[in-house]
C-alpha cells in the first residue's frame, strides 16, 4: 500500500486548529509507518454497548481508496479519517461503510466529535462533513466531554411507494403512521408498530428489504419513551445498533404527526436484539409548516486504541 500519495484532491485550509490536535494523538506512535485509531462505542454510557467506530486521527497519508481499504478491514459500520479543515471547521471527517463512502451518518459524527473534543478541550465542535459543517455542543466534566449533542440538516419528507413491499418483506400487515421517507445520509423509511414488543419480535425477509435499497426503522412507544430497530442490508447492515442519522427525522416525524409536540426531546432505545443496547435522543422544533432545527444527543466512549502497521509499496 502506498502510503506517501495524497488522500483527496480538495485543497485543505488553514491547519492552525488541526495541527495541534494531531501531535496530542499521535506524538507517542514514533514511526512514520504506524497509523494511530481509536475505537469508539457511541450512543451508550456503558462500554461494549452502543454503535462501534473507527476513528483514524490522520488521514492525510491516504488515499480515497486506502481508507476504503481500511473500513473493509475494520469492518465497523462507519470508519473516519480525521483531515485537516477547509471551510472553518474544527477537522473535516470523511466517513466509510466497508462498501463505500457516505457523505453524513449520525454515530460517526457523535463519536468523532467527542474524539476531537476530548483531544482539545473544546466545548463546542465543528465538523466538516460531505453534508455540511455539523456543529456539536459538549456538557464538560473536568474538561473532558460527559454528553453531546449534534445540529442535523433539516431534511423535507417524501412518501414511500414501496409501501406494500416493504411491509411484506418485515412480515406487517400495516403501519399506525403513513409511511415516509427521509433522505439523512441514508434513505430512512418509518414503520410504526403496535408494540414495542412486535418491534423486538420482528424477523424481516432480508433478501426482500436488500432488494427495496433503503434502510427500514420500525418503531413503537408514546411520549417521551420510544423503541426502534433500523435494518438496511442493501448497505451490508442487517440490523443496526443506533443509528443516529434516523433518530432526528424520527423526532420530527413523531412531531409532524403528532405523536409528540415540536421542542419535546424523546429518548430512544435501539440494539438490545443484537446486544448492543444503545440509547438516543432526539428533538424536533418549529411546527409542522416550518421546522427550525433537529438536534441528536448521546454518549460516547473511547474504549480501545491502537496502530496499523502499513509498510510503504
Amino acid at each position: 500500500m502506498n502510503i506517501t500519495s495524497k488522500s483527496t484532491t480538495r485543497k485543505p485550509g488553514s491547519e492552525s486548529v488541526f495541527s495541534p490536535l494531531i501531535p496530542r494523538l499521535t506524538d507517542w506512535h514514533g514511526a512514520a509507518q504506524l497509523h494511530p485509531y481509536f475505537v469508539c462505542d457511541v450512543f451508550t454510557p456503558q462500554p461494549l454497548q452502543g454503535n462501534q467506530l473507527g476513528v483514524f486521527v490522520d488521514g492525510r497519508p491516504f488515499t480515497p481508496e486506502q481508507m476504503q481499504s481500511l473500513a473493509r478491514e475494520m469492518n465497523f459500520a462507519e470508519t473516519v479519517f480525521l483531515l485537516p479543515p477547509c471551510e472553518g471547521g474544527d477537522v473535516w471527517i470523511r466517513i466509510f461503510t466497508p462498501e463505500s463512502e457516505v457523505p453524513f451518518a449520525g454515530h460517526p459524527v457523535l463519536g468523532t466529535a467527542f474524539v476531537v473534543s476530548t483531544a482539545l478541550g473544546k466545548e463546542n465542535v465543528a465538523l466538516e462533513t460531505g453534508a455540511g459543517l455539523v456543529p456539536v455542543q459538549f456538557e464538560l466534566s473536568d474538561g473532558r466531554p460527559v454528553f453531546g449533542r449534534m445540529q442535523q440538516p433539516v431534511r423535507e419528507c417524501e412518501p414511500f411507494e414501496r409501501q406494500r413491499e416493504l411491509l411484506d418483506a418485515l412480515g406487517l400487515t400495516k403501519s399506525g403512521l403513513p409511511v415516509e421517507l427521509y433522505r439523512s445520509g441514508a434513505p430512512h423509511v418509518f414503520v410504526e408498530l403496535e408494540s414495542e414488543d412486535e418491534v423486538a419480535a420482528l424477523k424481516p425477509d432480508f433478501a426482500a428489504l436488500e432488494g427495496l435499497g433503503i434502510a427500514a426503522n420500525c418503531f413503537a412507544g408514546s411520549g417521551r419513551s420510544w423503541k426502534t430497530r433500523m435494518f438496511y442490508p442493501s448497505r451490508g447492515i442487517p440490523e443496526d445498533p443506533a443509528t443516529g442519522s434516523a433518530a432526528g427525522p424520527l423526532a420530527l416525524h413523531l412531531a409532524r404527526h403528532g405523536r409528540i409536540g415540536f421542542g419535546q426531546e424523546i429518548e430512544i432505545r435501539q440494539g438490545a436484539e443484537i446486544g448492543r443496547p444503545s440509547v438516543l435522543y432526539a428533538v424536533a422544533t418549529g411546527s409542522r409548516e416550518r421546522v427550525e432545527s433537529v438536534e441528536v444527543g448521546g454518549v460516547a466512549l473511547i474504549v480501545a486504541e491502537g496502530v496499523f502497521r502499513i509498510a510503504q509499496a
